[in-house]
């Protein structure tokens, strides 16, 4: 801790853009928590990006679940005494089927991953932030450009990054108080598996089906590592790190 003295949770670390912001934090000087549901994947990502005991530290967990959520923060208040840096990452998409075939059970999951993990995470951080010394940290949401514009038939997964943003803010505005920053990196396309179907075609507005471009997530990752080093009297309380030829903006 003497060389690390920045701790970092990180959620849905075992992979992905989870993974790439644990590497760039790792590479950045941060001691990160690598927190995701399993335990192997998380071991597996550690040693990819070159983590081991001085700079990381797994700590399996479901964000679903409110009482696996606070042994996380718990955990990593008794390793480290505080937390400066929250990486709200973990989510999940879901099947592009019409709004009105979506089942009920499908909603409830996208929900309770996305948007209710998000607040339980951050109901956690406040509470070790706001009395720590010195006090406050920043806290940062993985939204999406689905944040503003839907996907045809991506109902659950539109529908909680749009509320995503509402939280950022939220947060943002009363975090204040304590000195806690919260903003939202907006993600568009970066080359994961969850995205791997769009170099094949994926539905646009209009009907048609094209491929899309992708980014490498390390410019995700190098994004959030900017915000994170930000002194607390600064924040990028948005920010959209896309493919430059993704069908966005404007008419695509």
């Amino acid at each position: 801790m003497a060389e690390r003295s920045r701790v970092a949770i990180v959620t849905g670390a075992g992979t992905g853009v989870g993974r790439a912001i644990c590497e760039g934090l790792v590479k950045a000087g941060y001691m990160v928590v690598m927190a995701g549901r399993r335990r192997e994947a998380l071991e597996d990502a550690a040693r990819e990006i070159g983590g081991d005991d001085r700079s990381v530290l797994i700590l399996p967990a479901d964000v679903t679940d409110p009482a696996s959520v606070a042994a996380l923060f718990a955990a990593t208040k008794q390793a480290f005494g505080r937390l400066d840096v929250l990486v709200n990452n973990a989510g999940i998409g879901s099947p592009a089927v019409p709004l009105e075939e979506i089942p009920f059970e499908q909603w409830q999951t996208v929900v309770a991953t996305n948007l209710t993990g998000t607040f339980l995470c951050t109901q956690e951080a406040f509470r070790i932030m706001k009395d720590q010394t010195p006090r406050g940290g920043r806290i940062i949401n993985n939204g999406s450009v689905s944040a503003y514009a839907p996907r045809p038939f991506s109902a659950p997964y539109t529908a909680t990054k749009h509320a995503v943003l509402g939280l950022t803010k939220s947060t943002s505005l009363d975090g204040r108080a304590y000195d806690i920053a919260c903003g939202q990196i907006d993600i568009g396309n970066a080359a994961t598996d969850m995205t791997a179907r769009m170099t094949e075609g994926v539905l646009q507005p209009n009907g048609t089906v094209a491929p899309e471009p992708r980014i490498d997530p390390k410019h995700v990752a190098d994004a959030v590592v900017y915000m994170a080093g930000l002194p607390l009297d600064a924040n990028v309380l948005t920010m959209t790190v896309m493919a430059t030829k993704m069908p966005f903006v404007g008419r695509g």
